[in-house]
């Protein structure tokens, strides 16, 4: 029986790179690997954009399922899935847009039973208006805030992924590399990179990180 497709979750603010870092992720791990590997979009974004407005707070349960189930149908036909947002994000927003944590027990267990690897995106890039589900920059702050707060609290490990472009992506497979080990036969970078690493005997961890201490304390736990 073949192994269950691993999950890779990336969760962040809104404008935050979550979109084109799951692109190149999913297309790198693919071609570095030799692994199926196919990412998923936001299901919000195509909410909106179908209805010509933002959620009330008594869909943000089905949006979320339909963000979890979307996810689950695309683990059935690959190895490895990049998730862009999970229902983690829709959680974090019925909380600070309707003070409702009604999904937040179901949310972050899921995340973290079924996510392999989380990957929270920082706040060094510029905010970028791009449809209708994005409130503005001073939003961001609160929702790294929340979204840091749920992970702590239940438990979640996760990695915190920051520069541009290029450099965001090389940290982005710097902390998915592990979970990868053994997936499949080794065939460049990703495994000379994880080679590299063991052999230098340390943890990996973000120079630029904007909360030294938060995410490595995170991932002890």
């Amino acid at each position: 029986m073949a192994a269950e497709a691993l999950v890779v979750a990336i969760v962040g603010a809104e404008s935050t790179g979550k979109t084109a870092l799951a692109k190149a992720l999913a297309a790198r791990i693919e071609a570095e690997t030799g692994l199926v590997c196919t990412w998923v979009p936001e299901h919000l974004r195509a909410w909106c954009e179908t209805r010509g407005r933002t959620p009330r707070a008594d869909e943000q349960a089905a949006i979320a399922r339909a963000q979890r189930d979307t996810i689950e149908a695309a683990a059935a036909g690959a190895d490895v899935v990049v998730a862009d947002t999970t229902p983690l994000m829709t959680a974090v927003y019925s909380r600070l847009l309707f003070e409702d944590d009604s999904l937040d027990a179901e949310a972050c267990a899921w995340q973290r039973g079924r996510c392999a690897v989380t990957l929270l995106t920082a706040l060094d890039l510029p905010w970028v208006a791009d449809g209708l589900q994005r409130d503005g920059p001073q939003v961001r702050g609160p929702v790294d805030t929340a979204l840091r707060e749920l992970l702590a609290a239940h438990a979640i490990g996760w990695a915190l992924v920051c520069g541009d472009g290029d450099e965001r992506l090389e940290n982005a497979l710097d902390a998915i590399a592990p979970a990868l080990r053994g997936r499949a036969a080794p065939r460049r970078g990703l495994f000379t990179r994880l080679a590299g690493r063991d052999a230098a005997d340390r943890p990996w961890r973000c120079e630029l990180c904007d909360d030294p201490a938060c995410e490595h304390a995170a991932r002890r736990g």
